[in-house]
């Protein structure tokens, strides 16, 4: 049973009141999120708080080299990258070259532009060729894209990971239709797949937060290499 007074627009009040204290926007974030949106883009970006928990999880973890699968806009991508130390580096992958170019002009205003390393094709290509250059280890992998491929991607991730390396993958709660075994919905069922996945994997720690707020009911998975 879901807690006394819960709801979207509780949810949405509450995201609201923390954001305003914790996780205030900047000129940058609110001309990038704008820019999204008069691009036609989804709403689909990280809300400001789920920004500010990535760019925590960048601090926290030092991390100096950061993948990330599935760029959109690049909002989150102005979250990581504004939280790498000194030389650190943000590799971004995007499928749509729309996407890449109205993320490229968001990048530059938020001033991280030279921080952020942005491709734009499919993903599996992308991610083949960083392996085979040699790119990596990463010290954190984000994956944000479409929810069919998280499987591959997470084999992927795998490749180009090394033990303490943090795995992050959005959305996977699927305002809670992941539980829904026989959901024809194919963004549930690759959610699923990667879970089990991950379930699998002796090198993976991990564990899922589920999340609520203006987004709706989500959550983000949380995994850690072992080795």
């Amino acid at each position: 049973m879901p807690p006394r007074g819960s709801g979207t627009k509780q949810w949405i009040a509450v995201d609201d009141y923390f954001s305003g204290q914790l996780a205030r926007h900047d000129a940058a974030l609110d001309a990038a999120l704008k820019n999204n949106q008069d691009a036609g883009f989804p709403s689909i970006d990280v809300t400001p708080l789920q920004g500010r928990f990535l760019e925590l999880l960048v601090r926290i973890s030092g991390a100096r080299r950061i993948l990330e699968i599935g760029t959109l806009g690049g909002y989150s991508t102005i979250w990581l990258a504004r939280a790498l130390p000194e030389g650190g580096r943000v590799v971004s992958l995007e499928l749509n070259p729309r996407h890449a170019e109205v993320a490229t002009a968001n990048l530059q205003k938020a001033g991280v532009l030279e921080r952020v390393d942005l491709r734009v094709g499919q993903a599996p290509e992308s991610l083949a060729a960083l392996k085979a250059a040699g790119a990596g280890p990463f010290d954190m992998i984000f994956i944000d894209a479409d929810k069919q491929g998280y499987p591959e991607y997470l084999d992927w991730a795998l490749k180009l990971s090394r033990p303490g390396t943090l795995i992050v993958a959005d959305n996977v709660v699927r305002d809670g239709k992941v539980v829904q075994a026989d959901s024809t919905d194919p963004n549930v069922q690759g959610v699923r797949r990667f879970t089990q996945q991950v379930a699998r994997e002796p090198r993976l720690s991990a564990t899922v937060l589920q999340t609520v707020g203006s987004k709706g009911y989500d959550g983000f998975a949380l995994a850690v290499v072992l080795g």
